[in-house]
């Protein structure tokens, strides 16, 4: 495992901002990070990233302590930051050039220049950093965490406050990552980014409470139901598959019923038959897919309760 952490926890005097957090992340995954303000989040990172301490348990990153290895693991991580910081006077390719020569083994003038063409901003190298709009930042500040070539990457908010094209570059040059195999620890608010990108969620707040797949999470608090569309609403067929022994629940909305099935794959052709032949007209037969947003909510009001 390349991320490891076992009963992680943090805290400031009486407040418990991280407890007890266990997970293991595999060499080349793409892990999202989701929760509420506060949750606890952005300190996970911090340990893991080194910066600071845990109170008790351990994590370890690239094979090395988070809490005793700090100047090997920042040589074997990346970590952008919600708020990166750079020196404004100083143009782009200075500000790399910098933060390059904290790595003894990188050659700067030619990492500077492979980053900065991959975030396309080599155009735009002599030009002071206060210049830069925000989105030309946060792609100057992954360019900074790639500079040493990083087994692990720590991603904060990577696109929170980015205009929609903006976000959509950065989204791009993470895909890309990811196929590079690199490992991603993607703290995030923006649910379908998360989707998109990430093989396995963590819904967390203080403490773990969910992680899988989007798919078996779904699998795990919904049931699999059908949706059917058809032309107008018709109450004959809505009857039909109400009296239907495998049916347990029909909802109507005009001219679409959702119904779960006893047996979603094994019934889901006598339904369509059953309608048809209540004289329905159908135009759409889907299974109903839910976001991972209401997987996310579901999964902290159940943790409320």
């Amino acid at each position: 495992m390349i991320i490891e952490t076992s009963g992680l926890t943090k805290t400031f005097g009486h407040l418990v901002a991280v407890e007890d957090l266990t997970l293991q992340v595999e060499q080349g995954e793409v892990l999202g990070f989701l929760g509420p303000n506060g949750a606890g989040k952005t300190t996970t990172v911090r340990m893991l990233a080194g910066m600071i301490a845990p109170t008790r348990g351990s994590a370890t990153v690239a094979g090395l302590h988070s809490d005793q290895d700090v100047e090997r693991l920042h040589e074997a991580i990346g970590l952008l930051t919600e708020t990166p910081g750079f020196y404004e006077r100083l143009s782009a390719r200075r500000n790399l050039e910098f933060f390059a020569r904290f790595y003894p083994s990188v050659d700067a003038d030619a990492q500077v220049e492979k980053y900065l063409n991959a975030m396309g901003l080599w155009e735009r190298r002599d030009d002071q950093v206060g210049d830069f709009s925000r989105g030309m930042k946060q792609r100057l500040a992954l360019a900074r965490a790639l500079l040493h070539e990083p087994r692990v990457l720590f991603l904060d908010e990577p696109t929170a406050g980015l205009d929609p094209e903006v976000a959509r570059e950065v989204r791009e040059l993470i895909v890309r990552l990811k196929e590079e195999g690199r490992t991603i620890f993607l703290c995030t608010h923006n649910l379908e980014e998360a989707e998109a990108l990430c093989h396995r969620i963590a819904v967390f707040k203080t403490r773990l409470i969910a992680l899988d797949t989007p798919a078996n999470l779904r699998s795990c608090l919904f049931q699999r139901q059908v949706v059917v569309e058809m032309e107008a609403p018709d109450r004959r067929a809505v009857d039909a598959v109400r009296g239907l022994g495998f049916v347990r629940e029909v909802e109507q909305e005009g001219a679409t019923l959702v119904v779960e099935l006893a047996d979603f794959d094994r019934n889901r052709p006598a339904l369509v038959e059953c309608i048809i032949g209540a004289g329905g007209r159908i135009q759409s037969v889907f299974e109903k897919k839910h976001s991972l947003e209401e997987i996310y909510l579901t999964l902290l009001r159940e943790e409320e309760k």
